[in-house]
């Protein structure tokens, strides 16, 4: 990453990501679940090197618009390595998917499953149930999904209305420090097999969502951690055979891989007696930084002038917008003579920052993406520890 920077020296702001931690973490996540199909959520970050990179590695995809199935397809995923798995559809967008050659829809209401049914005639669908999100710095726990109860009612009436009932999904909430929640979820997935099957329903998919979490400034469990609880959850729950196995990385996948650079527009104090500074820099809440809104997401920030004594700052983006503020409650310690023109780098920034910008909001263009192709030798042990410890 150091390297590419100084011979680049690309006009900040801007987002480098670097593809080997990419391929290091695909690899990483399909060791500790080995019987799950890794479907990527391309909402976490679409860059078209990241979707072809990911598909020659056997990836599938986790899509939720046109748009995403157009380019997954573009790129070299197959259609039936794509997963429909946005819950409320446009008809338009079901039948474009349908004509395209997706075979998988997600649904959690009576009004999807008739849309798919109608469609996507003899499609296979799985049912979203809701979890509680607890443990998640990004819950996901309440637009999506429906109750456990239900999801059994509407596997029954997909399967009157002709579609092919395959299972069950769940999403624990993005950013899941608490590794338990998997397996809290996969109670209520095994309630709502049992009530299929008592219906006639032989049900033989799970949908592990995502929720695998990037190293933002609060430490995290390894994956393997993940890995086994999930694992022992499973058994638990499932002790007479797993059914097929799904799980939807995306945070995981690119969060890390990524580095956010800045620069320090201004460094200032409200009054004479105040000890805490404002930071202003060149990207903000509007420019890729949408995660910072309640401060939920908390990046690790370094500065080229971290050798030098520090002290508590509120770090702000560059618009007129007043909610353009990223960390204040939150007291983020920065260098005391951080100057304008100082670059600062937010770590860990590769998932949900290029892909929130807004379309030139006050003028100010959308952050750029830049690669950091797969290297051409093998990837060594030590290479991956470096790339993947920013």
């Amino acid at each position: 990453m150091a390297e590419y920077v100084s011979q680049k020296t690309p006009v900040t702001p801007c987002l480098i990501l670097d593809l080997d931690v990419v391929a290091a973490r695909y690899r990483a996540l399909a060791k500790e679940l080995p019987h799950a199909d890794i479907y990527y959520a391309v909402k976490a970050n679409p860059q078209p090197e990241v979707i072809a990179l990911l598909a020659r590695l056997g990836s599938c995809f986790d899509v939720a618009s046109p748009a995403e199935v157009e380019l997954c397809l573009r790129l070299g995923a197959r259609p039936e390595s794509l997963s429909y798995g946005n819950t409320t559809k446009k008809r338009s967008d079901i039948r474009f998917a349908f004509q395209r050659g997706v075979r998988l829809f997600a649904v959690d209401s009576c009004g999807e499953v008739e849309k798919v049914a109608e469609e996507a005639p003899g499609s296979d669908v799985f049912c979203r149930i809701l979890t509680s999100g607890q443990g998640a710095q990004w819950p996901l726990s309440r637009k999506f999904g429906c109750a456990s109860d239900m999801a059994a009612d509407l596997l029954v009436r997909a399967r009157d209305l002709g579609l092919n009932p395959r299972g069950v999904s769940f999403h624990v909430g993005s950013q899941q420090g608490d590794v338990s929640q998997w397996g809290k979820a996969l109670r209520r997935v095994r309630k709502v097999f049992d009530r299929a099957a008592a219906a006639g329903l032989n049900l033989d998919l799970i949908n592990l969502g995502g929720g695998f979490p990037a190293q933002y400034v609060d430490k995290i469990p390894p994956i393997a951690v993940y890995g086994k609880a999930i694992r022992d959850a499973l058994g638990a729950r499932f002790p007479a055979g797993l059914p097929r196995l799904m799980v939807e990385p995306g945070r995981y996948i690119v969060g890390d891989a990524g580095v956010l650079f800045s620069e320090v527009i201004l460094a200032s104090r409200k009054g004479y007696e105040d000890d805490e500074r404002w930071v202003y820099i060149d990207v903000g809440v509007f420019g890729g930084l949408a995660e910072t809104l309640d401060e939920a997401i908390r990046y690790r920030i370094v500065t080229n002038r971290d050798e030098s004594r520090s002290g508590p700052v509120v770090l702000a983006g560059p618009t007129c917008d007043s909610a353009d503020i990223m960390y204040e409650r939150n007291k983020y310690q920065l260098p005391l003579g951080l100057q304008p023109g100082d670059v600062l780098a937010m770590l860990s920034a590769g998932a949900y920052t290029s892909v929130y910008c807004s379309a030139a909001f006050n003028g100010f263009e959308p952050l750029p993406l830049h690669c950091i192709p797969v290297s051409e030798q093998p990837e060594s042990a030590e290479h991956l520890e470096e790339v993947c410890s920013l």
